[in-house]
């Protein structure tokens, strides 16, 4: 961290103290009835509806122990029906959780399920299920030593494979949403993962982020706010915790910043979410990243381009990657021949519609037009495509029958 960003940091604290001393975290969002238990997918939300569900651990070549979940089949199971595998993989700072926090009509877990398909969904390295290592203990710093590199580089493919594995091998449907979408990206970008996977859907892709319309982002970017706090030692961020806590205690020392409604002013206005399923999201569907992650996200919007982690200077990064700059992800060179169903809303402040369009020019310049489909949602933000009421009609429908053509 630079004298700049520091001298900054000590700022906007000072700035924060009449905000500290009038106000309460638990006036920024919907006022939620306390929760008595956390949710858990099989045991809480597919038990609920009687749903079957499996957990599956999956470990990764850097030790990381994952938590995979599995609804088979719907609550009426059909004889003798060979099922296609999905795999649903989340975003930032949730885990899987948030694809069945409504019923099951308006859960996409649940309608894929009830739909045909064998539904799977992963849950990422330092979420609440996926916490364990070989080695270390979420305690240890080395073991937040990640970004989403990792991700697409280890946590995807364990996943996939165990996936295809236990599938009679066969290739899989992926759906991901907002960070789901940036690794996947990111995987085809290198030719992985090809062989494994039928097709990809991607619900708000976030490759690129740089025209983010968040003024909250990109503050905490401007002001080099994550890497403040690596500097001062943190590793985990945890949404719901302390130095969530300072974060935000910090950021709302900006008047620009509307820290009443923290879900629009980092997603983006949604139009159609229910207040007991924001509810249950904000209670149970959070969950922790690593603060190196963060600066990667930071990065992103501070460069244009899609890179690697990038170490700060030239000497750091020629150790990593032989090559005084972080190495691009060229997404220009994704096969085409891949199908791809891909949708945006208009009101997203984090796959927000310049940063899609340039997206969509860079995929869809050279894919084949047969397997590649776009919808976009005019009224939609960041996090209807997942719990919206109407997203069943809007979203779901036209994906399944996606999924069906190939």
């Amino acid at each position: 961290m630079n004298r700049r960003s520091g001298y900054m940091l000590l700022l906007l604290q000072k700035e924060a103290h009449s905000w500290r001393n009038n106000s309460s975290l638990d006036d920024m969002g919907p006022r939620c009835e306390p929760s008595s238990h956390p949710f858990g997918l099989c045991k809480t939300r597919a038990a609920a509806f009687g749903y079957p569900c499996e957990d599956h651990m999956v470990t990764t070549e850097d030790g990381y122990i994952l938590s995979l979940k599995r609804i088979p089949h719907g609550v009426s199971k059909t004889e003798n029906t060979t099922r296609i595998p999905v795999l649903l993989f989340h975003g930032l700072m949730v885990d899987s959780v948030s694809w069945v926090l409504g019923t099951p009509k308006q859960s996409l877990g649940f309608i894929l399920a009830d739909g045909g398909f064998d539904v799977w969904f992963a849950n990422t390295r330092g979420t609440n299920s996926s916490r364990n290592h070989t080695s270390l203990t979420p305690d240890d710093p080395e073991y937040w030593n990640w970004t989403w590199d990792q991700l697409a580089a280890y946590d995807l493919p364990a996943v996939l494979q165990h996936v295809y594995d236990h599938t009679g091998g066969q290739k899989v449907h992926y759906i991901g949403h907002s960070l789901g979408t940036l690794i996947i990206l990111a995987a085809f970008s290198e030719h992985r993962l090809l062989h494994l996977v039928r097709s990809a859907v991607l619900l708000c892709p976030i490759a690129y982020l740089y025209k983010t319309k968040s003024k909250l982002t990109r503050l905490a970017t401007q002001i080099l706010l994550a890497e403040a706090f690596h500097f001062l030692g943190y590793r985990e961020f945890n949404p719901v915790g302390p130095v969530s806590h300072e974060i935000l205690l910090i950021i709302c020392g900006d008047p620009e910043i509307d820290c009443y409604d923290l879900f629009t002013a980092v997603m983006g206005p949604d139009c159609c979410l229910n207040a007991s399923t924001v509810c249950n999201f904000l209670q149970h569907a959070t969950q922790s990243t690593s603060i190196k992650n963060l600066i990667h996200m930071s990065q992103m919007i501070r460069y244009e381009g899609v890179r690697r982690y990038d170490y700060g200077n030239a000497k750091e990064n020629m150790k990593h990657y032989n090559q005084p700059r972080p190495p691009l992800y060229n997404l220009s060179s994704i096969p085409t021949h891949v199908p791809m169903f891909l949708t945006h809303g208009g009101q997203d402040f984090l796959g927000d519609v310049p940063d899609t369009r340039h997206l969509l020019n860079t995929l869809v310049r050279t894919h084949d037009s047969d397997n590649m489909e776009v919808l976009y949602v005019p009224d939609y933000a960041h996090a209807d495509f997942v719990i919206g009421y109407n997203a069943p009609q809007l979203v779901y429908g036209p994906m399944v029958d996606f999924l069906q053509r190939h």
